[in-house]
């Protein structure tokens, strides 16, 4: 029934998508999509190693830390206007690198002991509203002859990969102090938080409940137990793995079907040897290493906007990645975000398809608001 309840949906929204113009704006030119520039240009496309961006240049592009609204750069409008409905749409703060995107066997170590993600279970009344909170704590033990299949990855690692760090944690709970500080007054929100008025939605990926546990904190600081919303997976629209075969294939045309996407490969091919020939990856490996830059980029930028070292090759510690070719996997890694969601042509269809559920949401909220059916 599941599968044919999909089904229907995606031929609803197919239908939808046909039924309207879907327009492709490519963005202007810049330094991001120059693919010129990236390959031999100089710099990282924003901050990556600090989750702290200068007042001065507030709003600049910081991996490690988002830029959000705060009391200091908010411009409140004419007194004529009044803010009626806010919706915050976020990334996650800092993190580990996936289990995927490390290494065989990394050079430095990654502990986050104390730091595991909660779990548990709790009930509306009866013995389970005092239940324990559960804390993981990653561990492998030598006698499970299962842990020598994979790669130890960081060595003894107490992290669930990937997992929010301590200092993620931090940054959500500095977000939600600052969102405080913009929309409390201004939308009369108590220090308590109220379903009946907000609302907070996460995925099924624990991550963005563990930055939702830092924000509820700055955002509503007298509330501890907080109910969030969750879509099945099946289903979900913020991080959607349903069906559509559509969708797929034009992410195909896009990526490693497209001259374009194949050329950047090849042009950094250089590039790819030298940070090889560090990790240990297999240049024709099976993990998609060689498809895109992703694994590179998140393995490095988490490094580093945690103060932690680049990457050594553990066979020789003298060779190490250099910032200039840490700063070109990021400049790669922005130029492939780019071309999948805004340069490519088919990029504007193909995030209809992939999102599009997701904007219907938010569109059926803005209504909602409208018609005064929604706080």
């Amino acid at each position: 029934m599941l599968v044919n309840l999909l089904f229907v949906a995606l031929v609803s929204l197919l239908s939808l998508i046909e039924a309207a113009t879907v327009t492709h704006f490519p963005p202007q030119s810049s330094n991001i999509n120059n693919l010129t520039f990236v390959l031999n240009g100089s710099g990282a496309p924003g901050i990556f190693d600090s989750s702290t961006t200068p007042n001065k240049d507030y709003g600049e592009y910081n991996w490690c830390n988002m830029p959000h609204v705060r009391t200091r750069e908010y411009k409140a409008p004419s007194r004529d206007f009044a803010l009626e409905y806010v919706e915050v749409i976020q990334r996650h703060h800092k993190r580990t690198p996936y289990a995927s995107n490390t290494f065989f066997k990394e050079d430095i170590p990654w502990s986050c002991v104390g730091q595991g993600p909660l779990a548990g279970l709790k009930t509306a009344s009866g013995p389970g509203t005092n239940a324990a909170d559960i804390q993981w704590q990653a561990f492998s033990n030598p006698d499970n002859p299962w842990t020598k299949t994979v790669g130890p990855g960081f060595v003894g690692t107490t992290c669930q990969l990937p997992q929010i760090t301590e200092e993620g944690l931090e940054d959500a709970i500095t977000h939600g102090n600052d969102l405080r500080g913009v929309y409390a007054s201004r939308l009369g929100l108590s220090p308590h938080f109220d379903p009946s008025i907000s609302t907070i939605r996460v995925t099924n990926n624990q991550i963005t409940s563990q930055v939702a546990s830092g924000l509820v904190k700055g955002l509503f600081p007298a509330s501890s137990d907080v109910e969030v919303l969750v879509q099945s997976t099946s289903f979900d629209s913020l991080e959607p793995t349903y069906p559509c075969p559509k969708a797929s294939q034009l992410q195909t045309t896009i990526t490693t079907g497209s001259q374009t996407w194949n050329g950047h490969l090849t042009a950094a091919a250089g590039l790819y040897a030298k940070l090889d020939a560090i990790s240990g990856i297999a240049s024709h490996d099976t993990g998609g290493w060689h498809v895109s830059f992703d694994h590179y980029y998140d393995n490095m930028s988490a490094k580093q906007c945690h103060g932690k070292t680049l990457p050594c090759d553990v066979n020789s510690t003298s060779t190490c990645v250099t910032q200039d070719m840490a700063d070109t996997v990021y400049r790669l890694g922005n130029w492939e975000y780019s071309w999948q969601f805004r340069d490519a042509p088919e990029s504007a269809q193909f995030s209809t398809l992939k999102y599009g559920a997701w904007v219907l949401e938010l569109q059926g909220h803005l209504q909602d608001k409208i018609n005064g059916q929604s706080q």
